[in-house]
């Protein structure tokens, strides 16, 4: 498709949970209450009352237990309206970015405000039994595990073409321990200076309040990561320089300006873009949908100052950056400076449908920080899908 841009567009703001390990603190907290938690936060701290929503949209990406309908679900439990239209998104990693630009179409359309949900709990996830339905009277039952990441379209596992297609382009495993190494060190300095104590919302779980990132590796090192094995026949991809499997969840207001009223909007949703292409092209395809977006509204790549992409593994957004810069080492340098600023997904975490929510609100929130006016989101997933944002600054 081509990018969609948009004039009156607003992410009010939003909260998230802090990201849970893989059996970690969030284990015991089903999707529903998980996503419950984070959307009342959100409403209460932007003062936004549920009747004044026109429709909510929520991205997971393994949806629990075979569950039905869980933006449906969710909606019930966080007590809003009962004729709130909902909508369940599924395009994998990319489901939390894809209901902020459903939000934009719909508020291009006439809507006011729309509440934008991501969430996860992989912990959660149910491994499949297959060949149950009708019964067996003798042989193995084929159990599946959707969290291994096998695409079946290749049959072939992500990992492994993501590390060959970084080869490819002249990213080997050296340089992908160091950015995963960047990602940790950019994380705990985040941490450090409170960056995420206004990003993150506390959730009760069995144990008590869970409100600080649990994924991290703060300690750890260059040479710690370079002992690590390759992972699923992969080249180059290794535990250390790709996410875990997480929880989480992200809840954001978008809203026309009449709506948002008073309060001080995050950024403006310039514009939104869907793209695909190869199944295997999901290490390049965010750089790619980037400089699609800067074009469509006639900047240049280094006219952006925040970039969010997120790292599916720590090949991606390297990538990326070398399509965007189309291979000029000063500007690759340059933008890899501005992306993922405060730490990406290989040290926090990546919950499949929640990532693409938090990158708009991290990348919207360091847009403010900084000053700049300009910051680009884009996420990879689907198997060689991307949706990617332009957003500009509110005081613009």
């Amino acid at each position: 498709m081509r990018p969609e841009t948009y004039d009156d567009v607003w992410l009010v703001g939003g909260v998230r949970s802090a990201l849970g390990r893989f059996g970690g603190a969030l284990r015991e907290v089903p999707v529903v209450d998980l996503a419950r938690q984070v959307i009342g936060a959100a409403l209460d701290r932007l003062d936004w009352s549920p009747d004044a929503l026109d429709e909510m949209y929520v991205g997971i990406g393994m949806i629990e237990a075979g569950m039905m309908v869980p933006a449906r679900q969710i909606a019930l439990a966080a007590g809003l309206p009962e004729h709130l239209p909902s909508l369940t998104v599924d395009r994998a990693c990319c489901s939390g970015a894809t209901t902020v630009g459903l939000a934009a179409r719909s508020i291009e359309r006439g809507a006011g405000s729309v509440l934008c949900v991501g969430v996860e709990n992989m912990s959660l996830t149910p491994r499949l039994l297959h060949g149950t339905r009708w019964g067996t009277r003798l042989g193995s039952l084929d159990v599946e595990d959707l969290l291994l990441m096998h695409s079946p379209v290749v049959d072939e596992p992500i990992a492994s073409y993501v590390g060959r297609v970084a080869l490819e382009h002249g990213i080997g495993r050296e340089e992908q321990d160091r950015w995963a190494l960047t990602s940790q060190q950019r994380h705990a300095e985040a941490t450090a200076r409170g960056y995420f104590s206004n990003e993150i919302t506390p959730v009760e779980t069995p144990d008590g309040p869970f409100s600080k990132d649990e994924h991290p590796r703060p300690d750890t090192t260059l040479k710690a990561l370079g002992r690590l094995p390759t992972v699923r026949n992969s080249p180059t991809v290794t535990a250390g320089n790709a996410p875990g499997l997480n929880d989480g969840a992200v809840a954001l207001v978008v809203a026309d300006r009449a709506s948002a009223g008073d309060r001080v909007p995050l950024a403006r949703v310039a514009a939104y873009l869907q793209t695909a292409e190869s199944p295997i092209s999901s290490a390049y395809l965010p750089g790619l949908a980037i400089r699609r977006l800067v074009e469509r509204q006639g900047l240049r790549p280094e006219d952006l100052d925040v970039i969010e992409i997120n790292e599916a593994y720590a090949a991606t957004p390297l990538v990326s950056i070398r399509r965007l810069a189309d291979n000029d080492p000063a500007l690759e340098e340059k933008l890899l400076q501005r992306t993922n600023m405060n730490g990406g997904a290989v040290a926090m975490g990546h919950p499949v449908g929640a990532s693409g929510a938090r990158l708009v609100l991290t990348a919207a929130r360091q847009l403010r920080e900084t000053g700049g006016r300009w910051a680009a989101v884009a996420i990879c997933g689907g198997f060689g899908q991307t949706d990617a944002l332009l957003l500009e600054s509110a005081d613009a």
